[in-house]
C-alpha cells in the first residue's frame, strides 16, 4: 500500500468529561460511561476515533499557524480580520489574556490538546478490557493511540516549549496539590515523546491493510518519520544549547531549558531519519515522478505539472502522512486560484491567498543557485522590465513585459507561484495571468484580490478547470503533514551537523530532491554558477544551502513557520517588511515594490503565552519569557 493518510470517517464526540477545577485535571467524572465505551469492539473503535479527533486541522489556513502565521503568504486587509487567527499571529497580535490558537486549553480556535492526551490515556488504560477484540488488534490500536499521545505532546512543545507531561491520568481521589501540574524541562519532554513513539512503533503495520476500513490509521512509516522530525527539532538551536531561556525557572528552582549544546542530538536525528527512509522504501513510498497529462506538452511544462502534482495528486506515493479530516477542498483552492477567464456573473474564485515577494525571490535561478549568488543572473535589475520572446512562452506570455525576476528561474518557482503575465496550465488548457489594475485577476468583489500580485499555484491540481462561470476543483486532496522529500532533507541536515564537513551522503539526499526538480547537484551547481563556489564544502555553507532547499521544496506546506523557529532565525525574517507589487497600478505602474505590512517578531514570540487565567488557577505554571 502506498497511502498513509490520516482520516477517520466519523469523528465522535467526547465520551467522558473532566472535573472543572483545573484544565489539566484529567480525572474522569463518569466511570460508568467509560466502562460502556470499552464494553465491545464497536464502542472501543468509537473511542479510538475520539483520540484521533484532536489532531490539528492541518489543511485550514485560518487555524494552521504553519500556513498563515509566518512570512510565506499574506491576506489582503479585507479578509484578515478577527476571525483569521493565524494571520493575527503573523501581524503580532498574540497575547496572554486571550491567546490565539490556544492549544493549551482549546480556546480561540485551538484544539484541546490536553483533553486529547487525557482521552488517549483513558483508551490505553481500558483497551485490554474489550472482550471481543483480538490480542493483535489491541496491540495495534494501543500503538496508534500511543503515537497520538506522543504527537499531541510534540505539538504542544512546539507551541509552548516546556509543558506538563501527562503520562497517566490522575485517580479520582487525587489531592488538590497533585492536580496542580508543573511544566517539565524541554529535554524531559522530548525524551518522553521519543520513548512513547518507540513503544508504539513495533506494533504498527507497515501499511494499512484495507483502504476501505483502515485508511488513515497510523503506520510505521508515519511514526518513524515523525520521530525523525521530533529529534531534528530537539537537536536544533532553539532547544539544543539555548542560553537565551536560562532564566525560565519554575518555583521548584528547576531550569526548563538546558543551556548546554549536545552534538549527539544530531546523531540521534540522523539515525532516526535514515531508519524512516529505509522503512518508507519497504512500504513503496518514493519521490513522485510520474504525471499523466491529457495533452502533449513541452518538457518544460511537463516538469511544472509534475511538480504541481506532488501533493495535489490523490494517493501520491511520496506523501507519508496527510490529513483528510478536512481536505484541501474546492473552497480552499478558490482562495489560491487567480481568475483566468472573463465572467458575467459573480467571481468564481476568491483569489486572496497571496505569496509574498520574499518567497518569489527565494527560489533558485535556472542554474540551481540563489539568484543573488548566480553570476549570470541580473539580480540588481530584477525589478526592471523584460519582454518575453517565443522561447519564454512556457513560463511567460510571448510579447508581454514582466519583471526580470520572473525569467530564468527554476521549475519549482513556476510550479508554485503564479505571477502577472505568467503561463498557467490547467491541463490541457493554457491561460495567462493578468493582475494589473482593471484586469482579470484584480479585485472584483470585496476581499477578493491578491495583496501582493502573486498567487500560490502549488496547491492547484493541473486537472482543475474553468468552464463558463464555474471553476471546477474536482481534485480535492489530503493536505501533506510529512512527505519523503522532507525526511530526505532532515537526514541531510542532521548528517551535515554531525560531520566536520559535508560528504557524499549529505549531498546525495539533497541532490535527489533537486534532481526531481530538474536541477543539477549542489556541488556541480555552485561550482559552475555561484559567486561562492566553495559554499557546499563547509558545514556552515551546507547548512545554509539545506535551510534554503527546505524553504523551497516545502514552501507553503507549513514547514517554514516551524523551521525558522527551531533554527532561531524567525527574528531575522519576521521583522522584515512584507512586500509585493503595486496592485493598484495600471500597465507598468504595477511593477513598483510596495510594503504591505511591517511585522514585529520579538524574542518572546518563539513560544506562545499560557493564558493568564490558567496561571491564576495553577501557580505552579510559570509563564513563558516576555509575556
Amino acid at each position: 500500500m502506498k497511502k498513509h493518510i490520516l482520516k477517520y470517517i466519523i469523528v465522535f464526540p467526547l465520551l467522558v468529561s473532566s472535573v472543572s477545577c483545573d484544565f489539566l485535571d484529567v480525572v474522569p467524572d463518569n466511570v460508568a460511561t467509560i466502562e460502556n465505551a470499552f464494553s465491545d469492539k464497536y464502542n472501543a473503535e468509537k473511542f479510538l476515533a475520539t483520540c484521533y479527533s484532536y489532531l490539528p486541522v492541518f489543511s485550514d489556513p485560518w487555524i494552521n499557524p504553519g500556513l498563515l502565521s509566518g512570512d510565506e503568504v499574506w491576506f489582503n486587509e479585507e479578509v484578515s480580520g478577527g476571525w483569521v487567527h493565524a494571520a493575527l499571529i503573523a501581524q503580532g497580535y498574540q497575547n496572554s489574556r486571550t491567546p490565539y490558537l490556544n492549544y493549551w486549553d482549546g480556546q480561540e480556535r485551538g484544539t484541546r490538546m490536553f483533553v486529547g492526551i487525557r482521552d488517549c490515556n483513558i483508551f490505553l488504560e481500558n483497551i485490554n478490557y474489550v472482550a471481543d477484540l483480538s490480542a493483535i488488534e489491541k496491540k495495534k490500536w494501543a500503538a496508534e493511540v500511543k503515537f497520538l499521545k506522543a504527537y499531541y505532546h510534540f505539538w504542544l512543545l512546539k507551541c509552548y516549549g516546556p509543558i506538563p507531561i501527562i503520562d497517566e491520568n490522575l485517580p479520582v481521589y487525587a489531592s488538590t496539590s497533585e492536580i496542580k501540574t508543573y511544566r517539565e524541562p524541554v529535554d524531559e519532554v522530548f525524551k518522553f515523546i521519543i520513548e512513547t513513539l518507540d513503544e508504539a512503533i513495533p506494533d504498527l503495520p507497515l501499511a494499512v491493510q484495507s483502504e476501505t476500513s483502515d485508511l488513515g490509521r497510523i503506520t510505521k512509516p508515519i511514526a518513524l518519520s515523525i520521530k525523525a522530525r521530533v529529534l531534528a527539532t530537539a537537536a536544533s538551536p532553539l532547544y539544543n544549547g539555548n542560553t537565551d531561556f536560562s532564566s525560565l525557572v519554575d518555583n521548584r528552582g528547576i531550569a526548563l531549558f538546558n543551556p548546554t549544546y549536545d552534538q549527539n542530538k544530531w546523531q540521534l536525528a540522523a539515525d532516526a531519519a535514515k531508519e524512516a527512509i529505509d522503512i518508507c522504501e519497504k512500504a513503496q513510498i518514493k519521490l513522485y515522478d510520474d504525471f499523466k497529462s491529457k495533452n502533449v506538452h513541452s518538457d518544460t511544462i511537463m516538469l511544472e505539472l509534475k511538480l504541481r502534482s506532488i501533493v495535489t495528486e490523490k494517493g501520491s506515493p511520496e506523501v507519508i502522512w496527510a490529513a483528510t479530516n478536512y481536505t484541501f477542498s474546492n473552497g480552499y483552492q478558490r482562495m489560491l486560484q487567480p481568475l483566468l477567464i472573463n465572467v458575467t456573473n459573480a467571481n468564481p474564485v476568491s483569489q486572496f491567498y497571496a505569496s509574498t515577494l520574499r518567497m518569489a525571490e527565494l527560489y533558485y535561478s535556472k542554474n540551481g543557485v540563489p539568484i543573488e549568488e548566480d553570476k549570470e543572473y541580473d539580480y540588481s535589475n530584477r525589478y526592471k522590465m523584460r519582454t518575453a520572446i517565443t522561447e519564454d512562452n512556457d513560463y511567460v506570455k510571448s510579447g508581454q513585459a514582466t519583471a526580470i525576476l520572473h525569467f530564468d528561474r527554476e521549475a519549482r518557482f513556476y510550479a508554485n507561484i503564479a505571477f502577472d503575465r505568467g503561463t498557467y496550465v490547467l491541463d490541457p488548457t493554457y491561460y495567462y495571468v493578468q493582475v494589473r489594475a482593471g484586469e482579470l485577476a484584480t479585485k472584483r468583489n470585496q476581499g477578493e484580490f491578491s495583496a501582493t500580485g502573486y498567487f500560490v499555484k502549488k496547491f492547484i491540481n493541473p486537472n482543475n478547470a474553468f468552464s463558463g462561470n464555474s471553476y471546477f476543483s474536482n481534485y480535492d486532496f489530503p493536505f501533506p503533514i510529512i512527505r519523503l522529500a522532507d525526511v530526505y532533507l532532515l537526514y541531510a541536515e542532521a548528517l551535515n551537523e554531525v560531520k566536520d564537513a559535508p560528504d557524499e551522503e549529505v549531498y546525495r539526499y539533497i541532490d535527489m530532491v533537486r534532481e526531481r526538480a530538474g536541477l543539477k547537484g549542489v556541488v556541480e551547481s555552485w561550482n559552475a554558477h555561484s559567486s561562492n563556489p566553495d559554499k557546499p564544502k563547509s558545514k556552515a555553507g551546507m547548512r545554509d544551502i539545506i535551510h534554503h532547499e527546505r524553504a523551497i521544496e516545502l514552501a507553503f506546506e507549513g514547514a517554514r513557520f516551524w523551521d525558522l523557529r527551531r533554527w532561531k532565525l524567525a527574528e531575522k525574517y519576521m521583522n522584515k517588511p512584507i512586500q509585493g507589487w503595486n496592485i493598484s497600478g495600471r500597465n507598468l505602474d504595477f511593477y513598483k515594490v510596495v510594503t504591505i505590512f511591517t511585522p514585529q517578531f520579538e524574542f518572546k514570540d518563539y513560544f506562545w503565552p499560557i493564558k493568564e487565567e490558567e496561571l491564576i488557577k495553577n501557580p505552579n505554571l510559570v509563564q513563558n519569557l516576555g509575556w
